[in-house]
């Protein structure tokens, strides 16, 4: 096949433009739409003038729709090239502006083709997003949204997913009452645009305003859709998102009973540090209310038998933020997760061991979890534990916690016996003398308090 003469082509399309007739044109242009994909791309930029004073003529006649629908089919394609470069250069010269003239009067085929090469314009060029929503181009999709029931509505939607990454535009839609939009984005079109009207909704979700806002217009149900829907980067975004809706306590359950407690079990276990850490920080939030917590727990226990060592680390880790909740019944111990505690407590690797430690020190204050510790085998484990440390100087967090807890069982009329060999250890010592300066040091600062509850009454005594 005889190769393409790209410069010859470019000056018979000049020539088409500069003297032909206007079906000659309009010919030229779908043409060149159509041998855009594989025109070089300095080829195709010096068409860009041509076509986007053909967009931007204001000049009302019968052929100006039909010339400016070529153009700017024509120019979408072009935009569509290569990484962007091209649409970046369309809009230096006034394409977004010209789209937005012309998007509210239009109607059928063209409305379709300029809302196509709108989305492909603010999608690669922050230019674009910036004349589109500082020149009144929010409301224009609002109001196009408003009033459009065909297919059209998914490049709305795009184009707006695309704009709610600005804080400006957020501002606007809450202004507007226009957030129903960016949750309905979150639910159809492509990924990428679900994923941008994702993160939308987490930075929305941020002010309490906008919060409640969403989780009425059911954001929680379309974020834990997407997340089933997505890969691994998508429900990276969808939990943090639903981590910041969860944010507030009036939320906690109905995103739970959403199902994000599995989702968030899912990033738990995977290999991402950041999936992670979104997980640990969202369960800390959720297992607020106990029903939560028991739900957690149970998942927990799952991934410390199945998981690999990463995510056992994790998931003791937030056994013991859970550990610290003050709820009705004890939710680590009613979990089962105890005897696997103690397994991983002698057979783990060194960071499930401190994390599992943390545990162990935090539950020993009750009387329960000790007994249930005791009887999985604990406590000649937590004594191994310590007596590893030989140098109290260099003593490590592991050696800490379990004094810590030994003190707690030592203190217990039940295991005194049982931990007396511990006692002449330096650390247990140190650990006992520390824990008594701790509880007289809470004592006086009670006596305190109430001491000046008193004072300030009988100084005020119309309060008497």
């Amino acid at each position: 096949m005889k190769p393409v003469d790209w410069e010859q082509e470019l000056n018979k399309y000049q020539n088409i433009m500069a003297s032909g007739t206007k079906s000659m044109k309009i010919k030229a242009m779908v043409m060149l739409a159509r041998f855009s994909k594989h025109a070089p791309e300095h080829v195709l930029s010096c068409t860009i003038p041509i076509l986007t004073e053909i967009l931007g003529d204001a000049i009302s006649n019968d052929s100006a729709p039909s010339f400016q629908e070529a153009a700017a089919y024509c120019l979408k394609c072009i935009a569509c090239r290569g990484n962007g470069q091209l649409a970046i250069e369309i809009a230096e010269h006034g394409a977004a502006h010209s789209l937005m003239r012309l998007l509210p009067h239009s109607d059928g085929r063209m409305k379709k083709v300029l809302m196509k090469f709108l989305l492909v314009i603010v999608s690669f060029c922050e230019e674009s997003r910036i004349v589109v929503a500082t020149n009144g181009g929010v409301e224009i999709i609002i109001s196009l949204l408003n009033s459009c029931t065909d297919d059209t509505r998914w490049y709305l939607l795009e184009i707006l997913s695309v704009l709610a990454l600005r804080r400006d535009v957020r501002k606007a839609l809450v202004r507007f009452e226009a957030l129903n939009f960016v949750v309905e984005a979150a639910g159809v079109g492509s990924i990428v645009s679900r994923e941008r009207a994702c993160q939308a909704i987490g930075l929305l979700g941020v002010t309490r305003q906008a919060r409640r806002m969403l989780v009425e217009l059911g954001a929680i149900e379309a974020l834990v859709e997407l997340f089933h829907n997505g890969d691994y980067t998508t429900k990276l975004l969808v939990g943090n998102s639903l981590g910041v809706i969860s944010a507030h306590v009036d939320y906690i359950r109905p995103v739970a009973r959403a199902g994000a407690i599995p989702l968030y079990a899912e990033l738990l276990q995977g290999h991402d540090p950041s999936g992670k850490e979104i997980a640990e920080d969202v369960f800390c939030i959720l297992a607020v209310a106990e029903t939560n917590a028991v739900e957690i727990a149970g998942h927990l226990v799952r991934i410390l038998r199945e998981g690999d060592d990463e995510a056992k680390a994790s998931a003791v880790d937030v056994m013991w933020d859970l550990s610290g909740y003050k709820h009705s019944t004890s939710v680590v111990r009613n979990s089962g997760a105890i005897p696997i505690l103690v397994e991983l407590l002698r057979n783990g690797t060194e960071e499930v061991k401190v994390n599992a430690s943390r545990v162990f020190a935090q539950l020993s204050y009750d009387g329960e979890d000790r007994m249930a510790f005791a009887g999985a085998g604990a406590i000649p484990i937590l004594i191994d534990l310590m007596n590893d440390v030989d140098d109290v100087d260099e003593v490590e967090e592991l050696g800490h916690n379990a004094a810590e807890a030994l003190v707690n069982f030592y203190e217990d009329p039940l295991y005194h016996d049982r931990v007396s060999d511990a006692i002449n250890v330096p650390l247990f010592r140190n650990m006992q003398n520390r824990l008594i300066l701790i509880r007289s040091s809470n004592e006086h600062m009670a006596r305190s308090l109430r001491r000046m509850s008193v004072e300030q009454l009988t100084r005020n005594l119309d309060l008497v």
